[in-house]
């Protein structure tokens, strides 16, 4: 079945190996119809409707594009459903259409993923990556600055100082928690804090000097020094313990919509059971999907009341 995608303006990381689409495709396409074999369905069975796949804004759109792209391709072939992938313009337009129904499996940060199921009763988190269950922050410096890499955050604390998106968990809002625990006012620097709205914004900005130091999602800083996209003015300074952060989600109208009673359960099993290597993964940057609970955000709710994100 053909999966359409919506035309709508507008995301984990783009560890994008060389392979071409035309593989990719159908190398993710064997993996997950294997992964959910003796899943199929009869022509009775048909669904009412798509699914709608979106995430959180976290890249570059040409990266988001290619990725989630490919992943409703690839679970449009594996459970023969409709499916289509919509753009968005920011974390919050991902959590409302979410809410609204717009979006039924979305790739969610921590944060985003605890607001979207506190506005979203029903709604069921389907699986994690194995990064996901301890990722970090990196933050980084312009080398203006004369700062080496250091665990000592309080030296950021007289710098012009940018944040990704307000809602990031890694770019917001667990660098945040870090800083006051470390003594510093997460929005006490000189002008107040920015917000570039995704990781790589930050990068630039920080490059070019906008903002003297940022911080941005662990995953993409490696991703972008490997590529060796990282501008040589971007310090590295320090990297954060780990936390609970990304993993998709699923709303509680989509089973009954796409006329997939066990849709949870269909998409937990096609996730978690990718075979190591698998271009999905690859694409995802992780070893494996693992099946993800409520539970394991329950320190992200609990510091974004505390940081007044989560009300």
């Amino acid at each position: 079945m053909s999966t359409r995608r919506a035309a709508r303006s507008g995301g984990p990381d783009a560890l994008l190996p060389p392979l071409s689409r035309r593989s990719l495709l159908a190398g993710a396409g064997v993996a997950l119809a294997a992964a959910v074999t003796g899943c199929g369905r009869s022509a009775a069975s048909a669904p009412s409707g798509p699914l709608h796949v979106g995430a959180i804004p976290d890249q570059d759109p040409e990266v988001l594009q290619r990725l989630y792209g490919t992943v409703a391709d690839a679970v449009s072939a594996a459970l023969d459903l409709e499916v289509e992938y919509t753009p968005v313009t920011d974390y919050a337009a991902a959590v409302s259409l979410f809410r609204t129904g717009d979006l039924d499996l979305v790739w969610f940060g921590g944060l985003t993923g605890v607001q979207a199921r506190l506005q979203t009763p029903g709604a069921e988190p389907i699986a994690q990556r194995d990064i996901d269950q301890a990722f970090t922050s990196v933050f980084v410096v312009n080398a203006a600055t004369g700062l080496a890499p250091s665990g000592e955050l309080t030296a950021l604390a007289p710098l012009r100082f940018t944040y990704g998106s307000e809602t990031s968990t890694s770019g917001r809002l667990m660098p945040a928690w870090f800083l006051r625990e470390a003594g510093v006012d997460p929005q006490g620097f000189p002008g107040g804090p920015g917000f570039s709205g995704s990781h790589d914004a930050t990068l630039a900005l920080v490059a070019s000097g906008s903002y003297q130091a940022g911080v941005l999602n662990s995953q993409v800083w490696r991703s972008r020094s490997e590529q060796g996209a990282v501008d040589p003015a971007v310090v590295r300074y320090a990297e954060s313990p780990p936390y609970h952060d990304y993993h998709w989600l699923l709303g509680p109208q989509a089973a009954e919509r796409t006329g997939v009673p066990d849709l949870a359960d269909r998409l937990r099993d096609l996730f978690t059971g990718l075979p190591p290597g698998d271009p999905v993964l690859e694409l995802f940057g992780a070893g494996a999907f693992v099946p993800a609970r409520s539970s394991h955000y329950d320190r992200i709710e609990e510091i974004g009341r505390d940081l007044g994100l989560v009300s």
